[in-house]
């Protein structure tokens, strides 16, 4: 199984680290963000990873290579001319999935140690098209998914807007992770060009495709997208 590591944002939640560095390199007792995600991704065998970059992208490159990949294969996606958000990213590097296998897809600012191999097992057998990996934690976006576990709509409880793609007795909020297990058929499926996010993706395809959940709320997690939550990664994470 392949990955892509989204680190070309732009990390404004992170600032001031941000206005001289890039978050993928945001350091949690010793080690950056992406060497974290890079050796995460390994546990479990995925050792063949792109990364696409856009904000200070030499010095992603340069620790990459100065560190052997941090003993995996990595390439880049350059993103130097505009950010392509997650569906963007994704699409423009769609011929590193070219072996058509489900692949991971995972933001550099989280760190979590949520089992990947049983999200992929529960991605094989549902014959999902995307597996999303949620938690019951607190946020202000939520997925919304049906009793089985199957993409309905989204939701923002701070706006109040809400999008349902697929009618069901009861919806389930579910915060999103970041992390996403993916069939290379979508590919084919995906409309949209230039800069666009993947929740746009699942929203429309979830009306005709079978897209799920895979809840780890047991799981360590942390969404580590603001200097507070730097010192609370240090603490679960050593």
């Amino acid at each position: 199984m392949k990955a892509m590591i989204l680190a070309a944002g732009l990390g404004t939640r992170l600032k001031p680290f941000t206005n001289e560095h890039p978050k993928a390199l945001a350091i949690i007792n010793g080690k950056s963000l992406l060497q974290r995600n890079i050796e995460y991704l390994a546990a479990f065998g995925v050792t063949d990873i792109i990364v696409n970059v856009h904000h200070f992208p030499d010095q992603i490159t340069d620790l990459i290579k100065s560190n052997k990949g941090f003993g995996s294969n990595i390439t880049i996606s350059d993103e130097h001319d505009q950010v392509l958000e997650t569906g963007g990213g994704l699409m423009k590097a769609r011929a590193f999935f070219e072996n058509g296998e489900p692949f991971v897809l995972m933001n550099v600012d989280i760190l979590t140690d949520m089992n990947i191999s049983k999200m992929a097992e529960q991605h094989t057998s549902s014959k999902a098209l995307a597996t999303l990996a949620v938690t019951n934690r607190k946020t202000s976006r939520y997925f919304l998914f049906d009793d089985i576990e199957i993409l309905c709509g989204w939701r923002n409880i701070k706006t109040g807007e809400q999008k349902v793609s697929k009618e069901a007795p009861e919806l389930f909020q579910k915060a999103f992770s970041g992390i996403h297990i993916i069939s290379p058929e979508i590919f084919s499926l995906i409309k949209i060009t230039g800069k666009f996010s993947m929740v746009d993706v699942y929203l429309e395809l979830c009306k005709t495709h079978t897209i799920m959940g895979f809840d780890h709320s047991t799981s360590k997690f942390i969404d580590v997208g603001t200097p507070e939550n730097i010192v609370i990664a240090e603490e679960i994470f050593s």
